[in-house]
C-alpha cells in the first residue's frame, strides 16, 4: 500500500529539495574554487592525487543533483497534471507520496556531507 500526501504538501517539499539542490551546486562551485587553490600552491604529486580525487567526486555529485533534480521536476509535472486533471479542491486532495525522490536526496545528503567533511580536513591540511 502507497502512502498518500497532500498535493499541496509535496509541492511545497518538491520547491524546497530543488533549492537545497542549487545550494550543493553552489557549495560544489566553492569547493572546486578551494581545489583549484591548492593545486595552484602545492604542485607535489600527493596532493595533485588527491585533488584529482576529489575532482572526481564532485562530478559525481553535480551528476547526482542534475539526477536529483530531473526526477524532482517530473513529481512536480505529476502534481501539476493532477491538478489539471480535476482543478476542484486542490487544497483538500492528495496522491501519491514522493517517497523515491525523498530518499534520493537523503541519500545525497548523507554522501555529500561525507565529501565536505573529508574536503575540509584536506583543505585544513593543504591550504
Amino acid at each position: 500500500m502507497s502512502e498518500k500526501e497532500f498535493i499541496y504538501k509535496q509541492h511545497e517539499e518538491n520547491t524546497e529539495w530543488l533549492n537545497k539542490l542549487e545550494f550543493y551546486k553552489d557549495e560544489l562551485k566553492i569547493i572546486q574554487h578551494r581545489l583549484e587553490e591548492i593545486a595552484g600552491k602545492n604542485n607535489s604529486k600527493e596532493v595533485l592525487a588527491l585533488v584529482e580525487q576529489f575532482q572526481n567526486q564532485l562530478l559525481i555529485h553535480r551528476n547526482a543533483i542534475d539526477e536529483i533534480q530531473h526526477n524532482v521536476i517530473i513529481s512536480e509535472d505529476k502534481l501539476q497534471r493532477e491538478i489539471e486533471k480535476n482543478p476542484v479542491a486542490t487544497d483538500h486532495r492528495k496522491t501519491e507520496y514522493h517517497q523515491v525522490e525523498k530518499e534520493e536526496l537523503q541519500v545525497f545528503e548523507k554522501l555529500f556531507s561525507e565529501l565536505r567533511e573529508n574536503f575540509n580536513r584536506f583543505a585544513s591540511k593543504w591550504m
